[in-house]
């Protein structure tokens, strides 16, 4: 039996489940907002939480502990440039979950997880900028 344990497994090892919420944690860092499956969401949300808590300290320590959480350095950097002071002033709460039905292949439910005063503009920021770099490389 299960009882008391803390966290829900999804199936994967434990290093698949670390790797797993350290890519979903990046993805969410740079898009603001991703789609996935609501038992995956509800379990990343106490990791990104604690990610933000780490900006909001904004020392060398914490950007180290978020370098070793995340897996590229422009996700550590956004996180402190960008979503540590947006959220200085707030105690907790930072990103909201939202029911988005079921999947069509195997109905699991679905959830949108979000930062709350997202910056609308961030969802496939990267991948409009990097098409445009195409497109001009084409041109030359």
């Amino acid at each position: 039996m299960r009882h008391a344990r803390g966290y829900r497994r999804l199936n994967r090892t434990h290093e698949h489940r670390k790797a797993l919420f350290c890519n979903m944690a990046g993805s969410l860092i740079e898009h603001e907002q991703i789609k996935t499956t609501l038992p995956k969401a509800k379990e990343l949300r106490p990791v990104i939480e604690k990610m933000i808590t780490l900006a909001k300290r904004n020392d060398l320590h914490a950007r180290r502990q978020a370098a070793s959480k995340l897996k590229q350095d422009q996700y550590v950097t956004k996180l402190f440039d960008i979503l540590g002071p947006r959220y200085k002033d707030r105690t907790g709460g930072y990103v909201r979950i939202i029911r988005a039905g079921f999947r069509y292949g195997d109905m699991a439910p679905m959830a949108i997880i979000e930062f709350v005063d997202r910056d609308r503009d961030a969802k496939g920021a990267g991948d409009k900028a990097r098409v445009a770099a195409a497109e001009v490389a084409a041109d030359e």
